[in-house]
């Protein structure tokens, strides 16, 4: 079974990447959406994806951006990878030439196969729960609406906390989680001892699944 990714999203303080960094997240998500309690500027993007050591990958986060915002954000931070959680097309999520995510979300009755088809140049697809208006509400969305496999690499996200990452890993078996909510004293704060203990529940759902037991 392979390592699964940590991705710990919606960050806005200094504090709160180094202690990511610290608890040894693979990804940080810098949410660049204005509506989002999460929003951060460009410019304020910058000043934390400058605090990540090497192999530690800052994700910006768009909701129906204009191209000319996804452009600024791409020139400011050179090693960004894109999340696209809106009504993106394949052909505006690959217009970049750039490794992005796709964010699907999930209700009963979404094709995930087909949109996991139709979104094939994706790095991997986000699975997140359906909510009025767009990201996941920090919303458990059912596993079992999941089909038996999917082509693309899967992150799982929706209402992740350590309480339940375990059970998520081992029922879905994805590439890599994604947490926001489930780590935070407040939105867009987030508590180092909760990021740990996420991390941690994550390391173990690998040990247990490497275990079989």
């Amino acid at each position: 079974m392979n390592r699964t990714r940590i991705k710990i999203c919606g960050l806005t303080r200094e504090a709160d990447v180094d202690a990511a960094v610290q608890a040894g997240a693979d990804a940080i998500g810098l949410v660049l959406y204005d509506k989002s309690p999460r929003a951060v500027t460009v410019a304020r993007a910058v000043e934390l994806a400058r605090r990540l050591p090497p192999f530690v990958t800052p994700v910006g986060l768009f909701v129906n951006a204009e191209a000319a915002d996804i452009e600024a954000a791409l020139q400011a931070i050179p090693t960004l990878t894109l999340q696209f959680h809106g009504d993106e097309s394949p052909e505006d999520c690959e217009r970049w030439n750039r490794p992005y995510l796709r964010a699907a979300r999930m209700a009963p009755g979404f094709d995930l196969l087909d949109f996991a088809h139709r979104f094939s140049s994706a790095q991997a697809v986000l699975l997140d729960a359906f909510v009025d208006g767009y990201g996941g509400g920090g919303k458990v969305f059912d596993w079992s609406l999941l089909p038996p496999s999917v082509p693309s690499p899967v992150v799982l996200s929706g209402g992740l906390s350590a309480a339940n990452v375990i059970d998520g890993v081992l029922k879905v078996r994805p590439w890599a989680v994604d947490v926001s909510s489930g780590v935070e004293v407040a939105k867009g704060l987030k508590d180092a001892d909760k990021i740990r203990h996420f991390c941690d529940a994550v390391r173990q759902a690998d040990q247990q699944g490497s275990s079989g037991h």
